[in-house]
């Protein structure tokens, strides 16, 4: 017997988006939009310490935001996502700031008048990244990253989120993809990208919005967000809200790809084997068994069993995940998750069913599951379930929110 699916239109906020209500500092691949954990929160008069272990740029955490939170966690094991998240939950001074950036742009005005200057950069080196910029981008982008590397810590980060977004803007990659494609090579020829003024028209939008939206809300806000996989820290939490992903970042969601130009630059190390790190990046040899799920993954592996195993990947770590969750909420504690039911191999897998089932192996009562059209995130139009060249079809148009109550 499954749990009930209720269709709730309240929850498709119809014509908004994410900035309707909190606009974002960077861009980032399928962003839930706060305005769905807002009028949670606002429906059960939840209040308390809340947990988001998939933080990602930080949507959940600023609907505890808006509904007057005052102690939130959120973790993610993508860097970038942790600098956007960061960023916008931190009280920066934004008088500093500004003075910062004046010097910032005189500074480097006064750099590249002196090619002498210029050559003495150590420009930017890794593995293929010719192929992805051009030179004087790439000294330029390395410049920027010079300076930056000198301003003070306590600001760095909101002058990193805009050299974050200037990398991708200014590459060879096409524009509206978060995986990565070389733009045509009659592009390249014509491509010419001011990488000062990309950064300093991002860097002032990235102020007036944190200034406007974030900062007059964080005064004695204890947020922290981690850099981590999740795990219980014996620390317990009255609400969690999250949106995890919807099945491995090779092929639902690129997370890994979209931000590897940023990680490589910001420093980390492994940015190329960041999809591995996500759930369902490892391999597996064995079918996921002995859940609402199983079934659904049998009738992959008889298509596919490559892709069964693949499938059964993610369900092993979002188990450990919500097992993990479940012993940091407090009794009557309430848990959301937001999810979307993939196809794969032309199999619609049922996740919302499995969330509630393993929250309730975990000592949860099921309260409720909307059903919300899925008009407002940021996903691919069409995909190909089948793994078949040129077989496509439209993805899916619904989200699941579950919510499920400690006993």
């Amino acid at each position: 017997m499954g749990y009930l699916v209720t269709r709730n239109e309240k929850y498709d906020f119809l014509g908004q988006s994410y900035a309707t209500k909190y606009p974002n500092i960077h861009k980032y691949p399928a962003t839930m939009i706060p305005q769905i954990g807002i009028e949670l929160f606002k429906e059960l008069n939840i209040k308390g310490k809340l947990l988001d272990p998939y933080c990602g740029s930080g949507s959940c955490l600023t609907a505890g935001l808006e509904n007057g939170f005052l102690e939130m966690d959120g973790f993610d094991v993508n860097p970038l996502a942790v600098l956007i998240s960061r960023t916008k939950f931190s009280e920066i001074d934004i008088d500093k700031v500004e003075i910062v950036k004046q010097n910032l742009q005189n500074d480097i005005y006064d750099f590249i008048k002196q090619e002498n200057n210029i050559s003495n950069i150590q420009i930017v080196q890794y593995n293929n990244i010719d192929y992805w910029f051009s030179k004087p981008v790439l000294q330029n982008l390395s410049i920027l990253k010079h300076f930056i590397n000198k301003i003070d810590k306590d600001i760095q980060q909101i002058f990193l989120v805009p050299f974050s977004e200037t990398i991708r803007e200014c590459s060879y990659t096409r524009n509206n993809e978060f995986k990565l494609y070389r733009i045509k090579q009659e592009e390249i020829l014509q491509f010419n990208s001011d990488v000062f003024s990309v950064f300093f028209n991002k860097l002032n939008k990235v102020i007036g919005i944190y200034s406007k939206y974030y900062l007059p809300k964080i005064n004695n806000l204890k947020i922290n967000v981690h850099c981590s996989e999740f795990k219980n820290i014996n620390k317990k939490y009255d609400v969690v809200l999250t949106s995890p992903p919807y099945g491995d970042s090779f092929t639902t969601v690129a997370y890994g790809q979209f931000s590897m130009f940023s990680n490589q630059w910001l420093g980390f190390e492994s940015a190329r084997q960041l999809d591995r790190m996500l759930m369902g990046g490892h391999t597996v040899k064995q079918i996921y068994d002995g859940s609402i799920i199983t079934d659904y993954v049998k009738q992959i592996s008889i298509k596919s069993k490559k892709r069964a195993l693949e499938v059964s990947s993610f369900y092993f770590d979002l188990h450990k995940s919500i097992t993990n969750v479940a012993k940091s909420v407090k009794k009557k504690g309430i848990v959301f998750y937001i999810v979307g039911n993939r196809r794969v191999q032309d199999i619609q897998l049922p996740t919302d069913q499995f969330v509630a089932e393993q929250f309730e192996i975990n000592g949860f009562n099921h309260l409720f599951t909307y059903e919300r059209l899925l008009s407002n995130k940021s996903m691919p139009l069409k995909n190909s379930p089948s793994n078949k060249a040129g077989c496509t079809k439209g993805t899916m148009t619904k989200e699941y929110i579950v919510a499920m109550s400690k006993q």
